[in-house]
């Protein structure tokens, strides 16, 4: 399978074109026009409107996980403004070229988040569940809006709501490490706001999985299906490290220093369950908290 993916120089994509490779598979991979060019690059800058589309013939399925890092910057009018184009307006330039390919690929994966869900407190969410009403729900909602234009394009599309990804690598695990390295760690706000989690091998898994699978379409929760609070996540990470989990970091501060941020991706409670994964029949390689924090400090040594 020829396999496109844009964001293959973020955390997620780094990791994928890595194992799509290993499983056989050729890849393409967008890039900024003023990158080298290669023999596997297809030109693209949602911006300034210009795609190779010639590059993208004959692409079996595209993977589409680029956008700008939500957890980038404070939430200004200004990033806000890049977060939302990076992702919405970007996804309906990319599908408005795809609609003019001779043969369109097969399958269209796009990354999404939890975040469409917004702050919920113990409610169990499935893909089913309303959205939230904050920014961060709003730009998930319009941005599966604009990729779920694929299907009418007789692609199948799979919208994948992504939770906190724990890797080593990159991502919010690294930064949470310090303080705990430090012997300064504990839990964010009240601790008791849930944590919908997965490892980035799990990522990649359903990815592929997700690839393959013909019966899977639409909104898929990719978390894994043991959410935890806060404060066990925190006693996880302690625990793993060796380290005391003492010093908890006020909701107050947290707001002090990173705005409206900290609310949507730190002191927010989402307990989401990926219903459809299971009900199709996926395996979880890490479905358990402890075993996958350990798992994941593992291989970083």
């Amino acid at each position: 399978m020829k396999v496109a993916v844009s964001g293959s120089s973020g955390l997620v994509g780094s990791a994928l074109t890595t194992a799509l490779v290993a499983n056989g598979h050729s890849v393409a991979r967008f890039v900024r026009p003023e990158s080298p060019a290669t023999s596997n690059s297809i030109r693209w800058d949602p911006l300034a409107g210009t795609l190779d589309a010639q590059a993208l013939e004959g692409a079996d399925a595209i993977v589409h996980l680029a956008g700008a890092s939500i957890a980038g910057g404070r939430w200004t009018a200004a990033r806000k403004k890049i977060l939302r184009s990076s992702r919405v307006e970007a996804t309906q330039h990319l599908l408005e070229g795809i609609s003019k390919l001779r043969r369109r690929p097969a399958v269209f994966i796009s990354a999404s988040a939890i975040g469409f869900y917004g702050d919920r407190g113990v409610e169990r969410l499935t893909e089913s569940s309303a959205p939230g009403d904050d920014f961060l729900s709003q730009l998930a909602r319009d941005w599966e809006a604009s990729a779920s234009r694929a299907e009418s394009l007789g692609m199948r599309t799979v919208l994948l709501r992504f939770g906190v990804i724990l890797s080593t690598r990159g991502g919010a695990l690294p930064r949470m490490l310090t303080p705990f390295r430090l012997g300064a760690g504990g839990r964010l706000g009240p601790g008791k706001q849930w944590m919908s989690w997965l490892t980035l091998d799990e990522v990649i898994a359903i990815i592929l999985y997700a690839l393959e699978k013909d019966s899977l379409r639409g909104p898929v929760n990719a978390v894994a299906p043991n959410p935890a609070t806060n404060a066990e996540f925190t006693r996880a990470l302690a625990h793993a490290l060796h380290r005391p989990a003492l010093f908890p970091a006020p909701a107050f501060a947290l707001r002090l220093v990173l705005g409206e941020m900290a609310d949507a991706l730190l002191l927010s409670s989402q307990r989401v369950f990926p219903e459809r994964l299971t009900a199709s029949g996926y395996a979880f390689r890490h479905p358990l908290l402890a075993e996958a924090v350990a798992t994941v400090l593992a291989s970083e040594k």
